[in-house]
């Protein structure tokens, strides 16, 4: 039987779950992590770059003409990059200077225009530039929005969650995210508590820039979260306790993650996974 895609973007999603060993040595609980690098760009972002550009399509808001524009710290920007290749996009991302090298880089292997921001003004002086941008000649600019798009979170709804739901038959009791638009909490947790009241969703952000627990925004090293501000598809009310990780630990904790699992994630990851374990 043979089974061929019509497209890259078809291959978003589906990716598998995989239990935690030697890391969880001594807990009760047992670990499983999402492993999102199985999608085509290596990241969950993947899924809501193919939703919003899908948005966008369906309510006639984008054409070939169009430059599709997004304030981004790396992934989303990759994600929305190579999925406007597929489609014949133009695409444009902004993205403050301290972001990785490598992100830009990989934008700009699908053809994408980069434009870079101070670094001490964070992901609220890129977004304010992409907003700028737009006024500037906003019959060529789509914004994607992601930090307040309601396509973000629905993809997790729609994909995530019922993954999450399905692979583990509904025994699913914690969800530990990293926050940085957060919609992946959003989607995830909205789905899931419904259909089981007991579950909780557990929010990471950087100890350096601790938003949501009431803190100030501040420089942090822990990049794909922590944008210095309450993103709007971000649901407080669905999340039940906000950790605090510090930059070392979830660099440690990634390469823990490789060391001892065999398994190659990111910083956010880490952060995540060091939450977890807590």
């Amino acid at each position: 039987m043979t089974r061929i895609y019509d497209n890259i973007t078809s291959t978003i999603g589906n990716t598998p779950l995989v239990r935690l060993n030697r890391l969880t040595k001594g807990l009760e609980a047992a670990v499983i992590v999402k492993v999102e690098s199985f999608n085509p760009m290596s990241s969950v972002k993947d899924r809501i770059g193919v939703a919003m550009i899908d948005d966008a399509e369906q309510k006639g808001l984008i054409n070939k003409d169009t430059i599709i524009l997004e304030a981004t710290s790396g992934n989303t920007g990759v994600a929305l990059a190579f999925v406007s290749a597929a489609r014949g996009y133009k695409f444009m991302l902004v993205m403050p200077e301290t972001m990785s090298i490598e992100r830009r880089k990989l934008a700009k292997a699908f053809g994408a225009e980069l434009v870079l921001t101070p670094g001490a003004e964070g992901m609220k002086g890129a977004v304010a530039r992409a907003e700028e941008m737009a006024k500037e000649d906003p019959k060529y600019f789509f914004v994607t929005r992601q930090f307040e798009n309601p396509a973000n979170p629905e993809i997790h709804k729609k994909t995530t969650a019922e993954e999450i739901w399905r692979d583990t038959g509904g025994t699913v009791d914690i969800l530990v995210a990293g926050v940085g638009t957060g919609g992946t909490i959003t989607g995830i947790a909205e789905v899931i508590r419904k259909r089981k009241p007991s579950f909780r969703a557990i929010a990471v952000e950087p100890d350096a820039s601790p938003v949501l627990s009431g803190g100030s925004p501040g420089a942090h090293r822990i990049q794909g979260i922590g944008a210095g501000f309450v993103p709007a598809v971000l649901n407080r009310d669905l999340i039940d306790e906000i950790i605090r990780v510090k930059n070392e630990d979830a660099f440690e904790t990634a390469r823990k993650l490789a060391r001892e699992e065999g398994i190659l994630a990111g910083i956010s990851s880490g952060a995540a996974l060091y939450a977890a374990l807590g």
